[in-house]
């Protein structure tokens, strides 16, 4: 999963530095690379905290 959103993350700024005309495109990319980063972080606490029982 790490790979993924690292490659969404260089995809999404390649395309707003080559497709100047299309910025949104890369936004677009950069903002899910962003995104399935932040899940990987709060899902990698949420298993590394003890269960309340």
């Amino acid at each position: 999963m790490r790979s993924l959103s690292f490659s969404l993350l260089v995809l999404g700024g390649l395309l707003m530095i080559l497709v100047p005309q299309q910025i949104w495109i890369g936004v677009v990319f950069f903002a899910l690379g962003f995104g399935v980063e932040i899940a990987l972080i709060v899902l990698g606490r949420r298993k590394s905290e003890p269960a309340d029982e």
